[in-house]
């Protein structure tokens, strides 16, 4: 048997995972579901490590990396979440995959398929091989655009990403705004982005806007979840953090 955990605040979220890892899996065993990081935390000190880890990033009483911070553990863990900007995080962590929710029976079954080949080699590995040699054949390499392709009428050019300041949509046609204010249309849409630069460099703030850290000039508290930019090279739009980014927005401006 195959024990699993589910860290996951939702509780329709939670029933729906486990379902479908029923189906998928059904020598697994789940040891229940916890809601929130202090409840992690008191689990963890108290019973075993399972054999494999669900948890959504963002928690009720904040995110899961915290939990992972100050606790060992030994489990690999598929991380599920409605947003793909802690990706960077998450593969620091014990992570052998990371799902978007709603999720996808395809993508969960590809992950499970990862985790069970992690486990058998897990089970034939000599015990001097650590975890994380064995994770990192398991997880997906990191791969992002070092440069993007700009048609203009029958013209092309390219642009290093190092050298963009943010991207951003308006009236449903796609831009790309360089460091020096020149501004480009671009092929891609913000979601396309979004898998295709580093989360490290970029940020999306809200539906309209993925910013650069360098293309931040000032900032200031628009509400009491909310944070007004200001950006370099100026935007004619409203560059506001959406309330529900907030809280990953701080962390991605403190490097973690």
């Amino acid at each position: 048997m195959i024990q699993v955990l589910i860290i996951e605040d939702e509780e329709a979220a939670a029933k729906r995972l486990q379902k479908l890892v029923s189906e998928m899996m059904p020598e697994a065993t789940f040891l229940g579901t916890i809601d929130s990081v202090k409840n992690a935390e008191e689990w963890f000190a108290q019973n075993p490590s399972p054999d494999l880890i669900f948890a959504d990033i963002q928690l009720s009483d904040g995110m899961s990396f915290e939990i992972f911070r100050r606790i060992t553990v030994t489990a690999p863990i598929i991380f599920t979440t409605a947003y793909d900007a802690h990706a960077l995080q998450a593969f620091k962590m014990n992570s052998i995959d990371y799902l978007l929710k709603p999720l996808k029976k395809e993508e969960l079954s590809n992950a499970l398929l990862k985790f069970k080949k992690y486990f058998q080699q897990q089970q034939q590995q000599p015990a001097n091989e650590g975890l994380q040699a064995l994770l990192e054949k398991f997880q997906m390499p990191q791969h992002y655009k070092q440069r993007f392709v700009i048609r203009i009428g029958d013209h092309m050019k390219t642009v290093e990403t190092t050298d963009i300041a943010y991207f951003y949509t308006e009236n449903k046609i796609n831009f790309i705004v360089m460091k020096d204010g020149k501004r480009l249309p671009s092929d891609y849409n913000l979601d396309q982005l979004e898998e295709l630069i580093d989360p490290a460099a970029f940020f999306r703030i809200n539906r309209q806007f993925i910013i650069s850290y360098p293309s931040i000039a000032e900032m200031l508290t628009y509400s009491k979840a909310r944070v007004l930019i200001k950006l370099q090279p100026p935007s004619k739009l409203e560059t506001i953090v959406s309330t529900e980014r907030s809280a990953a927005f701080k962390l991605w401006l403190s490097g973690e």
